[in-house]
């Protein structure tokens, strides 16, 4: 028996030859040309696109098979295709909507269908939601298929980002950079636009292996060990590294130590305000660091919170001017780009930030901690039966006095449980002061997963905070 197709945050996933079968993308592929039918205006057709997981092309002519079928005209990716692309092709072809085949992050025996709105971002929850609505129904047949063509859905949109960060600057800086694409999507991008311009970089793991030997596509510890070793070895000044669909980032220093996306989204918001002057407020979610509510402050922005997913972003890029929103996982949107987030666009601002600056990624970095006062940041996937995660859950609910000696001061609900804690050694008065501490527990709503975020004043909190949620979690298996 089939399991259920659930549509999360951005679409939905499983594993090949378990759920995600071809009859099962069938199954959501119906469900999305039914929404465009009843929803969209259907004529403005479908674009369509896929990254190098295994038979990731032959999922997306499946969907186009299906779509074309409901009389819904298709344009399909010529070639494997980063998410952001296809979502600049959306909104500038004027298209109906987009479907990306990808798992993005995930290990390599996931694969996912992910919908993106005709607006060029993630399909709004209402959207999400009247997609899941039409699974199983049965969609009408049109006397007449419509078209399939071939497009090249990459090349304006290189054109688009090279034009939106400055590569003449980059170029004169004279800085040396590694490119890591984790066997992606992201693959020739970064190194084709440097290569144009006479940058000095090296490109790893940008040969096709759907396998993703030895690591998952996420860009960060430990899967991006093998960037830490190509910044020293070739000496670079910044190593950046996009995940399996590209649309998310991480970083390592010229010291080749990461850079969280934490410390990647601050040092964008401020640059942007900072330098550029752009206008818009700030949006940023429940788990991300809160070193950015300081940033906005002190530049006079207001800052949205939100329930984690890009969706939430990018509904209220949608709804306000939004300069800037994005999550602890490496999903950063601009919004006068698009509504969506795009790991590619903003490794080449990160490279424009150092070149502008003359500062190495380091000392971005270390200036960061300098100016807002130290911030350090850390998660903790525990992969557990779902009656263990549940049980945490309802415990945490029911009330918990203290994490790691810690006293919980309050608890906020937006999305998980989120305890602010009294740390002591942040009771002392410096200037500019040490991090606020807290710890985040959120149960995956598709997996037998659980989440565990920290944000303290030093890494030894964050480590003892993490280790305490552990604890607290795996404590009691009712």
């Amino acid at each position: 028996m089939q399991k259920a197709i659930q549509f999360g945050t951005d679409g939905w996933r499983g594993i090949l030859a378990d759920d995600f079968t071809d009859a099962n993308v069938r199954l959501a592929a119906a469900a999305i040309a039914h929404y465009v039918r009843e929803k969209e205006d259907a004529a403005r057709g479908l674009c369509i696109a896929y990254d190098t997981r295994f038979m990731s092309r032959r999922f997306a002519h499946i969907v186009a098979e299906v779509a074309a079928a409901a009389g819904i005209p298709v344009r399909i990716a010529d070639r494997i295709t980063p998410t952001p692309a296809l979502s600049y092709a959306v909104k500038h072809l004027g298209a109906a909507g987009g479907v990306m085949i990808t798992s993005s992050h995930n290990p390599a025996e996931w694969n996912g269908v992910k919908f993106k709105a005709s607006y060029g971002g993630s399909g709004s929850p209402a959207i999400m939601a009247a997609i899941e609505g039409y699974l199983g129904q049965g969609l009408p047949v049109a006397a007449r298929s419509a078209a399939i063509t071939e497009a090249d859905f990459l090349t304006r949109y290189i054109d688009a980002i090279s034009v939106f960060a400055d590569l003449r600057r980059i170029g004169a800086a004279g800085q040396k950079y590694a490119i890591d694409c984790m066997y992606g999507a992201g693959r020739g991008v970064l190194s084709g636009i440097f290569a144009g311009i006479g940058i000095d970089h090296v490109e790893i793991r940008g040969e096709l292996n759907p396998l993703f030997p030895g690591i998952q596509p996420e860009p960060i510890p430990p899967h991006i060990h093998a960037l830490e070793v190509a910044v020293l070895e070739h000496h670079c000044q910044a190593g950046f590294a996009t995940d399996g669909d590209a649309d998310r980032i991480g970083a390592v220093d010229e010291a080749g130590r990461f850079v969280d996306a934490n410390k990647i989204y601050c040092l964008l918001l401020e640059w942007l305000l900072k330098r550029k002057q752009w206008p818009g407020d700030v949006a940023r979610a429940f788990n991300t660091t809160k070193m950015l509510d300081r940033i906005a402050a002190r530049y006079g922005r207001n800052l949205y919170e939100h329930g984690i997913g890009f969706k939430h972003v990018c509904a209220l890029m949608l709804e306000k001017e939004i300069l800037i929103g994005g999550e602890e996982s490496g999903s950063i949107g601009i919004g006068r780009h698009l509504p969506e987030r795009d790991g590619l666009l903003n490794a080449l601002l990160l490279a424009n930030i150092m070149a502008e600056e003359g500062r190495s990624l380091g000392s971005l970095v270390d200036a960061l901690q300098e100016e807002y006062g130290p911030h350090h940041y850390g998660r903790l996937d525990l992969h557990i039966p779902e009656r263990i995660k549940q049980a945490a859950i309802r415990r945490a609910a029911a009330g918990v006095s203290e994490f790691a000696g810690m006293r919980v001061l309050r608890l906020e609900t937006l999305d998980g449980l989120k305890f602010y804690l009294d740390n002591p050694a942040a009771n002392i008065r410096t200037k500019p002061p040490a991090a606020e501490s807290w710890l985040l527990l959120r149960a995956s709503g598709t997996e037998p997963l659980l989440r565990i975020y920290a944000e303290s004043g030093s890494r030894e909190s964050v480590n003892a905070l993490l280790e305490s949620g552990r604890n607290f979690a795996l404590g009691d298996t009712a």
